[in-house]
């Protein structure tokens, strides 16, 4: 099974400058999106991010991408609406759009940079809703599977989802990260019931452990990474 960077155990990635990745869903008062789609959309923008041009080789955001990646992988979803989402837009970054959701990524900053439009929005008030459950995933899908024990907020699932997305893209080939991207990132994010649970955590497939900054306890598995290509 794949080490998680984001577990608390002493790492030499302690001792590298702190960067974390911004993420800003939109949620409108009185339209706020499922929150199903919002952890799907959320996993698809970090992937998106990471496959960037700008992100890789000499790319303009090359640089800080690697600094994060080589520090603790964090990641902190804040909410925004009306001028505040518009504010956001504005800065350096991507638009994802799920089914109805819409999330943007931005470069990592510093762990005490962040950009005056995006510190000023709130992390709490991301608690989502499915209108309706969500139908089974596709057994032959990219699936993130979260834990049937651990309660979060949407804001924090999503954040989880993407570190769940960004591990399988660590373990997958150049090919098969191509074709992943290619076809659209498509993935689902689904709660694991116990006993399916049990037997992922047993499956050899990449795991995030939180390190506890926010919410749940240090340590705490929260999502598996299950694509095709790592079975």
């Amino acid at each position: 099974m794949s080490e998680s960077p984001f577990r608390t155990e002493p790492n030499p990635r302690d001792h590298a400058p702190q960067f974390v990745l911004p993420l800003v869903v939109r949620i409108e008062k009185a339209d706020p999106p499922a929150r199903t789609d919002a952890l799907e959309t959320a996993a698809r923008a970090v992937l998106v991010l990471l496959s960037d041009e700008r992100s890789l080789g000499d790319g303009e955001w090359a640089g800080v991408v690697r600094d994060w990646q080589d520090a603790r992988i964090r990641k902190v979803v804040r909410r925004a609406r009306g001028a505040e989402w518009r504010r956001a837009g504005a800065l350096p970054g991507i638009t994802v759009t799920g089914k109805e959701a819409e999330v943007r990524v931005f470069p990592p900053v510093p762990l005490d940079g962040w950009p005056k439009e995006l510190a000023k929005l709130q992390v709490s008030g991301t608690d989502l809703d499915d209108p309706q459950p969500p139908p089974a995933a596709d057994p032959g899908a990219v699936t993130l599977w979260m834990s049937p024990e651990v309660e979060m907020s949407a804001g924090k699932a999503m954040a989880q989802a993407g570190h769940g997305a960004q591990l399988a893209w660590w373990e997958l080939s150049d090919g098969e990260r191509t074709a992943w991207r290619d076809a659209g990132f498509p993935l689902a994010v689904r709660t694991a019931d116990p006993r399916r649970w049990r037997e992922l955590t047993a499956s050899g497939l990449p795991l995030v452990r939180d390190a506890g900054f926010t919410e749940i306890a240090p340590g705490s598995c929260t999502v598996i990474a299950d694509h095709p290509a790592l079975r």
